[in-house]
């Protein structure tokens, strides 16, 4: 692999950058400096540093997030706020973008990152990868409402999947999904001729939201946490 392709990858630096930090000394492989930003490294076996500080290889990045209230699930939006506004510079140079969506005033648990074939996977409908919410609604869920919704209920165009709801209040609860259609939650609710005044994911695939990040901080995902997606996936 290139330097400067290791270092885009990474969010480190663009490859015009890395050309200039080469010539400047400042990217060292093995403890030699390089003069050319396109000499050819084993990231398992070179050790590599810029400016001081060396390079861990990671081919990929995943990200917790606790989504505030107010930004859009997507990369790039021309009158919204993105999940990725909330990001640092590096972070945005690796191409990292959201693993399913949230609603716009949806809060909770969203995964970035820059694996394309594990996010198609995850969001696969075959996969059920189970999604895990918070909700409140605005008026007491009866038993033969939460049937209902449990068995699945036609949402216009749609009837949806079978899933699980734990109430933890008249009108509160936790509901387990393994599809995420839009606005699904919301939708069926109105079917139920209810509706929905909070919801918060908690949990996906497995993973579930570190309760000490608080609105618009994030995090890596720990080895573990890492090792659960994935295993997931399969």
């Amino acid at each position: 692999m290139r330097i400067d392709k290791l270092l885009s990858e990474m969010g480190k630096a663009t490859r015009s950058e890395s050309a200039r930090l080469a010539r400047q000394g400042k990217i060292l492989v093995n403890g030699v400096p390089v003069k050319r930003a396109d000499v050819h490294v084993d990231p398992e076996k070179d050790e590599i540093a810029l400016c001081g500080t060396k390079i861990t290889y990671k081919k990929f990045t995943y990200i917790m997030l606790n989504k505030p209230e107010g930004y859009v699930s997507a990369t790039d939006d021309a009158r919204e706020k993105t999940v990725l506004d909330l990001l640092n510079d590096e972070e945005r140079r690796k191409d990292l973008f959201p693993c399913g969506r949230l609603d716009k005033n949806t809060l909770g648990l969203v995964i970035l990152t820059n694996d394309g074939e594990s996010a198609h996977r995850l969001l696969s409908p075959k996969h059920h990868a189970k999604k895990v919410y918070k909700f409140k609604s605005k008026l007491p869920l009866a038993e033969s409402d939460i049937k209902a919704l449990e068995d699945g209920v036609d949402i216009g165009d749609y009837v949806t999947k079978p899933c699980e709801i734990t109430m933890t209040g008249d009108c509160d609860g936790e509901i387990t999904l393994i599809e995420g259609k839009y606005h699904q939650i919301k939708r069926m609710l109105e079917a139920v001729d209810n509706k929905i005044t909070y919801l918060e994911r908690i949990s996906f695939a497995g993973v579930a939201l570190d309760t000490s990040l608080d609105r618009g901080e994030w995090r890596y995902l720990t080895d573990e946490e890492e090792k659960l997606l994935l295993k997931e996936n399969k």
